[in-house]
């Protein structure tokens, strides 16, 4: 029987929103277990700091900023990757963003903006990248998806639609590719901590409010996505493909 490896040399992987967050948390994970790792995202200085700590710390990476909203972009983004490193091994289609309000008080433009870089972005890559993986004959392409893509939630309106998309098309996309031996699976975090979402859940009430739909009665950590990610992205998961993997403590286990 051949025993399943987590180890990733020589790999590449390409990570929208890779800059920070749970994108840059991911790409961390994926550079420890080998990976040559390429990060993207739209906030350039963010994109180089990123990379500057990956290589800090002797892992081979580098940044290319792009927009994942424009099919220009994207294209020219996949041209270069392929051109530096010969292919792409691994997508993480993370990019994303929200805006929190009432249903009665969403803007067209909050939808629009959150529907393009969450849904159409996470479509352009996954596309293109798909090609690219199609003439290599292998592949993993994972999207992040969120707990929102199936838990009803207040002012999540746009957000939670652009997830269960994403649900979906990862299914979709599994059965499509599945011939080529590409495997397309999501993972649905629940509350991470990040910098970003630190001063957000620093409030007693709305932490408490979380931590008590939580099986484990935590928030998670980075660290709690560098297991899956690197599961996903492994040969060790080859016979996964179509799955949308949660990590949130037991939350949508109720």
């Amino acid at each position: 029987m051949k025993i399943p490896s987590f180890d990733l040399t020589g790999k590449i992987a390409l990570v929208t929103g890779g800059s920070k967050g749970i994108g840059f948390g991911m790409a961390n994970a994926l550079a420890n277990y080998g990976a040559t790792v390429v990060i993207t995202s739209r906030g350039t200085e963010e994109g180089r700091l990123a990379e500057e700590r990956l290589r800090a710390a002797g892992f081979q990476a580098c940044y290319i900023p792009t927009d994942v909203t424009k099919k220009a972009e994207v294209k020219e983004l996949v041209a270069k990757v392929v051109e530096y490193f010969g292919s792409i091994d691994i997508l993480v289609n993370n990019a994303g963003m929200n805006i929190r309000k009432r249903l009665v008080e969403v803007e067209e433009s909050d939808w629009d903006k959150v529907l393009n870089v969450n849904l159409k972005g996470i479509f352009l890559v996954g596309q293109a990248v798909a090609r690219q993986m199609m003439r290599q004959g292998r592949g993993r392409i994972i999207n992040i998806s969120s707990i929102l893509g199936s838990v009803g939630m207040p002012f999540q309106t746009s957000y939670a639609a652009s997830k269960g998309g994403i649900n979906q098309l990862t299914k979709v996309w599994a059965g499509e590719l599945a011939p080529y031996n590409i495997t397309v699976n999501a993972i649905a975090p629940g509350y991470i901590k990040t910098p970003m979402t630190e001063g957000w859940l620093s409030d007693p009430e709305r932490y408490r409010n979380i931590v008590n739909s939580i099986m484990q009665k935590r928030v998670g950590e980075l660290s709690d996505l560098a297991g899956p990610i690197v599961f996903l992205a492994s040969d060790s998961s080859a016979y996964i493909t179509g799955q949308v993997l949660y990590v949130d403590g037991g939350w949508t286990g109720r």
